[in-house]
């Protein structure tokens, strides 16, 4: 056998090209013609086949390198010694086409109409092959609905869709079912109903959300009895009209602070590439209950805003979504949520949700009355039962407990100027 190189042969405006796949390994035994790499410009793509038969000696390329005619490919021992002659067809051929070598092979550079010399890999543009590569799609499984059979973007996704579906659909065939031994109208009169479109559109989400997530609970109480005491008293000064500013924007100022003092609750993650997205805003979701459901809008840029503003944005927005005419971009771009039951009443601790991409909700209960022992004798506060979910992931029980207890002394005989500053 004799040694013998492959090299880069003339094939057009081929100059200084990335390599984007190597066909071959070092020891594989190879035909003639068959492809050893393919290479990628600006314009089209193209696979360079190897001119002997024989074993591949020694790879002298990689993924990612830049070549350019006469480059060295590889080193191939040939099983038979051949005269082979590189000639590059004319400029009038079809389809660029290069004439290879005395058995009068040709090698079509993989221009828009045309596909590779094997039928492996189909047309597509460099941005097309990449973002399959990025995807980790074959493209030989592509039907392209361009010109001969040109692949695109879009026949990437509806191939990637096509294939979830199928997995999807697989899994629920696999998937055991379990039907009720009896219908429900064998035992009285039922009435069926489509569930309502916010129910249907947030029940994956949450579903989601509970999986995902490891979600950690921790329940505490708060003493709000001055804050209280100072929102039952608040009066216009002009017309001595009594202020109604809802429990929840004072709830909405303490969690700002808390948010400033443990930033990892103002955070989301990236999991897949390792990172943690801290926002240096403060847009804080609140629960809405409405006839079509619970939704969750935002409250934009609340440390700048005073109790009494946030108390009539919250009655500005609830209306929005009752009236379902809420941008949906509101629903999005939160730092952390709240959940308030107290105005329902007959709720004091639960387990609310993460909404993610969030990592923490605060869940908040009706207030009640509680005699406590207090510099000796027995007094009765206005206590606020509070339930903090975080993921577990990006916060540990202390910093939440931290969390609580922040709240709590904002929340508490202080407030006034614990949330003034």
């Amino acid at each position: 056998m004799s040694e013998q190189k492959i090299i880069v042969p003339n094939i057009g405006d081929f100059k200084e090209v990335e390599v984007i796949e190597v066909l071959v390994k070092e020891g594989q035994t190879i035909k003639k013609n068959e492809s050893v790499i393919t290479l990628e410009s600006d314009k089209s793509s193209v696979e360079v086949p190897s001119i002997y038969d024989g074993k591949i000696k020694k790879i002298n390329i990689k993924v990612g390198d830049k070549v350019s005619e006469g480059s060295t490919i590889l080193l191939i021992e040939k099983n038979k010694s051949t005269l082979v002659e590189n000639k590059i067809a004319s400029k009038d051929e079809k389809n660029s086409e290069v004439i290879s070598f005395s058995t009068n092979k040709k090698l079509k550079a993989l221009s828009p109409n045309s596909s590779s010399a094997e039928g492996k890999l189909k047309s597509a543009s460099p941005n097309v092959r990449k973002f399959m590569r990025e995807l980790g799609t074959d493209g030989a499984e592509i039907n392209g609905s361009e010109r001969a059979g040109r692949i695109t973007k879009e026949d990437v996704k509806a191939h990637i869709k096509d294939r979830i579906n199928n997995n999807i659909s697989t899994t629920a065939k696999n998937k055991k079912i379990v039907k009720n031994e009896y219908e429900h109208d064998e035992f009285g009169k039922v009435e069926v109903q489509d569930i309502p479109r916010v129910k249907r559109l947030s029940g994956p989400h949450l579903v989601r959300s509970w999986t995902e997530i490891p979600h950690v609970t921790n329940h505490d109480e708060i003493d709000i009895t001055e804050m209280e005491q100072f929102r039952s008293t608040l009066r216009d000064l002009y017309t001595g009209q009594k202020i109604s500013v809802t429990p929840l924007a004072f709830i909405m100022r303490a969690m700002v602070n808390a948010l400033k003092a443990y930033p990892d609750f103002n955070t989301s993650l990236d999991p897949e590439n390792g990172k943690v997205i801290y926002k240096k805003y403060f847009h804080i979701g609140v629960a809405v209950d409405t006839p079509h459901g619970l939704m969750v809008p935002k409250i934009r840029n609340v440390d700048k805003l005073g109790v009494k503003e946030i108390s009539q944005q919250l009655r500005t927005t609830s209306k929005l979504c009752k009236e379902l005419k809420i941008d949906k971009k509101e629903f999005f771009g939160g730092s952390m949520t709240i959940s308030s039951l107290g105005g329902i009443g007959g709720v004091t601790f639960f387990t609310p949700i993460i909404n993610p991409p969030e990592v923490s909700i605060l869940g908040v209960g009706k207030s009640y009355d509680k005699v406590v022992r207090l510099d000796g004798q027995l007094v009765t506060r206005k206590i606020l039962p509070i339930s903090l979910s975080y993921d577990h992931r990006i916060i540990d029980g202390a910093e939440a407990a931290r969390f609580s207890v922040h709240l709590s002394q904002s929340l508490g005989k202080d407030f006034a100027f614990k949330l003034a500053v």
